[in-house]
């Protein structure tokens, strides 16, 4: 496996694992179109192809808060048990086309619940849904496990009733939490008690940092929250000048703290000004434990695939840094330890053998 320029097909046969997907930033665009006929939702339009055009190329602003903004339309269709059904079981079916095994979707159930809909409900709906591609998947010959991370938005203040929620549905398909939303002015500290309810129950979690803001994001979220992952975390790069690590940085790499790491997504917030000078390659090279993900499959235009195929092409990737990446992912899942190793052994390392 030495071969740099791997062809799209071949890549899409390797297994892979996302640890950071959006649920409501991975409808497919037909879905969005067909679910607001029906809610009576207005798009910008009516046409599939377009629509997708048009998420991408508003998604493009070089500003966080206006790609969270492109949402409305996704979440328009999101606040029904229909809507929600349907959703969650094309997100695992997309996946599995795309040749993933293990993902973990995540999404904030306070956003889902303007159709009346309690947290509860959303979330044990959702977990349908889920359920239902699953088998779908299985039954198809391309089986994946999707794991949930329920998600509080760090804006608002039902961040404690989604980590709740979260220990409630640990045994339910319910893997982790995190905290979303606009970082900037929004502190993780500031919703502490959560995460320190979070630890008490053993219920792991991820926080957002170090994208729209940086150092002081990233540390509150590991030294005060105790995040056990980091959502994007591009901006660890401020804390190396010359290959030389700083405290911090040093600190992410050497207890192999997963930076969960979304190349598409970081040019379109702004974050990165090119593939192939992203810092997941360097980050990647210094030793990092860096994973790849898509974020939002339909506002960034990506899957999994293009993201590998991308930094193939323009960053220089090995298939073994493929491999190494798919297998940080799971290294790091927020499922048990003899499961992390089984998709390992059983899955990924055969699966990229006999690929090749």
């Amino acid at each position: 496996m030495t071969a740099t320029r791997v062809d799209a097909e071949v890549i899409r046969r390797l297994p892979k694992a996302v640890l950071h997907d959006h649920l409501d930033g991975g409808l497919r665009p037909a879905t969005v179109v067909e679910l607001a006929a029906a809610v009576g939702h207005t798009l910008p339009t009516t046409d599939p192809d377009e629509l997708a055009a048009w998420y991408f190329e508003a998604a493009n602003s070089g500003d966080l808060v206006r790609y969270i903004a492109t949402f409305e339309h996704t979440l328009a269709v999101m606040q029904n048990r229909e809507g929600l059904l349907r959703v969650a079981e094309e997100y695992v079916l997309d996946l599995a086309a795309d040749g993933v095994v293990y993902a973990e979707v995540r999404y904030a159930p306070e956003l889902n619940t303007r159709g009346g809909l309690t947290m509860n409900e959303v979330v044990e709906t959702v977990q349908e849904g889920l359920a239902a591609g699953m088998a779908k998947a299985a039954a198809a010959g391309t089986p994946v496990r999707v794991g949930t991370l329920l998600c509080g938005m760090r804006m608002f203040d039902r961040v404690g009733e989604a980590a709740e929620l979260a220990v409630a549905y640990r045994d339910a398909g319910v893997v982790g939490f995190d905290i979303a939303g606009a970082e900037d002015g929004f502190p993780p500290a500031d919703h502490l008690a959560a995460f320190e309810h979070l630890r008490r129950e053993s219920v792991p979690f991820t926080i957002h940092a170090g994208e729209a803001h940086g150092l002081p994001s990233i540390h509150q979220a590991l030294q005060v929250c105790g995040a056990q992952r980091i959502g994007h975390g591009v901006r660890i790069t401020e804390d190396i000048v010359d290959g030389k690590l700083g405290r911090l940085a040093g600190w992410v790499r050497d207890r192999r703290i997963a930076l969960e790491m979304c190349p598409t997504s970081n040019l379109q917030t702004g974050c990165a000004t090119s593939i192939a000078e992203h810092p997941i390659t360097a980050l990647k090279d210094l030793g990092f434990r860096v994973t790849l993900n898509t974020d939002n499959r339909l506002v960034s235009g990506t899957t999994m695939t293009r993201e590998m195929s991308l930094l193939v092409e323009e960053a220089g990737w090995t298939v073994e840094d493929l491999r190494t990446v798919t297998v940080n992912a799971l290294k790091s899942a927020f499922i048990p330890f003899d499961e992390r190793n089984a998709l390992i052994e059983d899955v990924v390392l055969p699966g990229y053998k006999s690929a090749l």
